[in-house]
């Protein structure tokens, strides 16, 4: 019996198995869809659809820089369990779609999913993605990726925590050397430990901008209704200014400064300086595994007491 491309899409949909699989398993049955469901079972390929609903919240970031240092890329594949972050088999797998990353040429996560997997092209990367989710017993999830080309520069990279954050700083330079890149290492460790949301100030949206002055001006007519609008002018960009240092990172307190008060921007020219280069950080990437999802939150005594009850 010929296996048409309906009778494929049908035993996917039923199984959530790769097109592939589904493909051979029909082919292995001639055409019988309950058997082909069997095989595919047989060989643990139809649970991943079963696993698809469960929360995966944990995983881990990965970041990879190629030989040279001029592109970079970070990725964020997740898992439900930290216990299956810390698997071997799950890192190399995550390593491996850093490196399918690098190269992409998709814009976006759809397409990436559907790019042939470059370790068997004969599958797509959504296909490898079902078979690692039978084959590790948990629903898995590639989340986004990012890349970084600096070609009159370098990029440099920081994971934290065996990849609970990942950083990538976009350096231009004309001078690299171990001073540079421990600075731009720094910089990248800056950003792990203090969260920006921006690179620098002209980065910042200017409606968000707008919407904060309306926010804090009402807070300082409420706080000095007497004020005239010089003064309350003055009170609203001065806090405006004080959460721009909190969100670009070239505006931050640079942690590891001596006096306290040196802003990133400030260490980055005293160490052009110091080496006779021009540097500009041009762009950063920071991604923390699970942030903005939503974890179930798990009793688990009171899990154990209601299947007692049971």
């Amino acid at each position: 019996m010929a296996v048409t491309a309906g009778m494929v899409k049908e035993l996917r949909e039923m199984t959530g198995a790769g097109m592939m699989d589904c493909k051979k398993a029909l082919t292995a049955t001639e055409g019988d869809m309950d058997k082909a469901v069997e095989f595919l079972r047989e060989k643990g390929l139809a649970t991943a659809q079963k696993k698809a609903g469960r929360i995966a919240a944990e995983g881990i970031v990965k970041v990879a820089v190629s030989e040279d240092g001029k592109k970079a890329v970070a990725v964020e594949v997740n898992a439900e369990t930290d216990f299956v972050a810390k698997n071997e088999k799950f890192q190399e797998y995550v390593a491996q779609v850093a490196e399918q990353a690098m190269d992409t040429k998709s814009a976006d996560i759809e397409a990436f999913l559907a790019e042939p997997w470059k370790y068997d092209t004969s599958e797509t990367v959504a296909e490898e993605l079902a078979h690692k989710i039978a084959m590790i017993g948990e629903n898995m999830n590639i989340r986004r990726f990012a890349q970084i080309s600096e070609e009159n520069g370098f990029v440099a990279s920081y994971t934290h925590m065996g990849g609970k954050i990942g950083v990538l700083v976009d350096v231009e330079t004309d001078v690299i050397n171990d001073d540079i890149k421990e600075m731009a290492k720094n910089v990248a460790m800056q950003a792990a430990a203090l969260k920006p949301l921006y690179t620098n100030e002209s980065e910042v949206d200017q409606d968000y901008i707008e919407r904060e002055k309306e926010i804090l001006t009402v807070q300082a007519k409420n706080e000095k209704p007497d004020a005239n609008d010089k003064i309350i002018s003055g009170m609203v960009m001065g806090r405006i200014k004080k959460e721009l240092k909190e969100i670009c990172l070239m505006d931050q307190i640079y942690v590891k400064a001596e006096d306290g008060k040196q802003s990133v921007g400030k260490y980055i020219e005293e160490v052009a300086k110091a080496n006779s280069a021009k540097i500009s950080v041009k762009s950063f990437v920071r991604y923390e595994t699970g942030e903005g999802i939503e974890k179930k939150d798990e009793d688990f005594a009171a899990e154990v007491a209601k299947q007692m009850g049971q």
